[in-house]
């Protein structure tokens, strides 16, 4: 990265990532996320150090997303995001109150939404 000089990967590192590429995962792109606090994983570290190695703390995957990011240092992640929100899948029948969820869940609040009716 930027001037580094190598990568620290621990064993547990290496079985997450065999671990991934076993389950299908291997062919996906990768992101790394490190501090944005410098171009290396060392925060102290200013301007354009080189030199440097970056440490592996964890391997984590974003399938929805469709990425796999190796943690640089320590640093606090956000979910990945799948290119169709979740709510595209749910489906509100307005007539029965039935709510459908994906494919296969179904949950019925017809039972809810007759009291919200009643009350109007």
């Amino acid at each position: 990265i930027y001037g580094g000089e190598g990568v620290e990967v621990s064993e547990e590192m290496e079985r997450q990532i065999n671990n991934l590429e076993l389950q299908g995962y291997g062919h996906l792109p990768i992101c790394m996320a490190k501090t944005h606090l410098s171009l290396s994983c060392d925060v102290t570290k200013k301007g354009v150090p080189t030199g440097f190695t970056v440490p592996i703390q964890g391997v984590r995957l974003s399938a929805g997303a469709g990425f796999v990011y190796p943690l640089a240092g320590t640093i606090s992640t956000m979910p990945g995001l799948p290119t169709r929100p979740a709510f595209y899948n749910i489906d509100v029948d307005t007539t029965t109150g039935d709510i459908t969820v994906g494919v296969s869940q179904r949950v019925l609040a017809h039972k809810v939404l007759a009291r919200i009716y009643e009350k109007k």
